[in-house]
């Protein structure tokens, strides 16, 4: 099988390879089924696939599907992974885990939200405690996400966050716009009034089958950031953090980090690999979100925009509708030969380097 042919083009067929894959290396498979169905009444399911000792001490994991829509980059990854052999490279001892669509309802309706339109990585924060403010996003809620779609709206709209970056800067925008917002249930990037379906059972999976671990190394993967096919290694912790330094150990200076300005990413409320920590209490996770670039960051904001207002006034099943879900595929995953072999040599390389940090660990 080609690299290309790694990578599906639904969910359905996402699923089914995945688990043929996880067969043929001979990977024990966990299903998780959700209470949803798809676009055509499918099934909608997170699997787990495990090759390895079921006690390791030493895992690595990756996550595909955190944001829906972006599940085809890692799903490719991973079945490739399994199918091509590599899996089989882990020293004896370590244990690979792969977590296939953990958000199974936005990958399968191509959308980057859960089925309450929480983005998931957003998700994580302590809904007991006063939740984060985000004045920014407050003051652009309606540009953002206004009742009409056209062209005379998108140029407005346009203008008015023009103007808003050009008051408080680039990243200032980019800030208010993608941190986080727990005002708007309606919005974009909403991180949602309490732990999601996802969030439960990404804690649960790292929980039921990590629970031996005393190392466990993380993939997440994600698309619509950066330059186009560049696979940004970004690590989301403290700048202090210890898990910077095991980051730098074991993947050089090639990653960035929100938190010291370096990633085209922002600092962000609320997201994964705090449930991921908070379910393996004691043991030490390295975790990365693995970004691979698709299209420039303004088409594919509006790629989003688009889509939050088609599920919230359109028809996705018209022509506009359907026309909006290819503008959105297309900011989430380029469908060409040379962005899949990117995507994957750049996946292979960070798996081999997190499996010597393991083996070294």
């Amino acid at each position: 099988m080609s690299v290309a042919d790694y990578f599906p083009t639904d969910f359905p067929r996402a699923r089914s390879r995945f688990v043929d894959a996880a067969a043929q290396a001979g990977a024990r498979l966990f299903t998780y089924a959700h209470p949803g169905q798809g676009p055509r009444g499918e099934p909608l399911a997170t699997e787990v696939a495990w090759l390895g000792p079921a006690e390791a001490e030493r895992v690595l994991v990756t996550v595909s599907g955190t944001h829906g829509a972006e599940g085809f980059c890692g799903s490719g990854v991973q079945s490739g992974w399994l199918d091509s052999g590599l899996a089989g490279e882990q020293e004896a001892g370590i244990a690979y885990m792969a977590v296939h669509a953990i958000n199974p309802h936005g990958f399968a309706w191509l959308r980057r939200v859960t089925e309450d339109n929480v983005d998931l990585n957003r998700n994580f924060v302590d809904f007991a405690a006063p939740l984060p403010e985000n004045p920014g996003y407050d003051e652009l809620a309606e540009v953002l996400c206004p009742p009409v779609w056209d062209d005379a709206t998108i140029a407005a709209t346009h203008d008015v966050l023009a103007a808003y970056a050009e008051a408080h800067g680039t990243a200032g925008l980019q800030a208010a716009v993608t941190n986080g917002q727990y005002r708007h249930p309606a919005g974009i990037f909403f991180g949602g009034a309490g732990p999601t379906w996802s969030h439960l059972m990404l804690k649960e999976i790292f929980a039921r089958h990590l629970g031996p671990a005393r190392k466990v190394a993380v993939i997440d993967y994600h698309t619509g950031l950066g330059p186009r096919g560049h696979g940004e290694r970004i690590c989301p912790v403290v700048a202090d953090s210890p898990d910077l330094a095991r980051v730098r150990d074991w993947y050089g200076d090639d990653f960035t980090c929100p938190a010291l300005g370096t990633s085209s990413a922002t600092e962000i409320c609320g997201f994964n690999v705090i449930g991921m920590v908070e379910a393996l209490p004691g043991t030490e996770v390295t975790a990365i979100a693995l970004e691979y670039g698709t299209l420039p960051s303004e088409e594919v904001k509006l790629a989003l925009r688009a889509d939050n207002w088609l599920h919230l006034h359109g028809d996705p099943a018209s022509a506009k509708g359907r026309a909006i879900k290819a503008q959105l595929r297309e900011a989430f995953y380029q469908d060409a030969d040379d962005w899949k072999l990117m995507v994957w040599e750049r996946a292979v390389e960070t798996q081999r380097l997190a499996l010597a940090g393991l083996a070294g660990a």
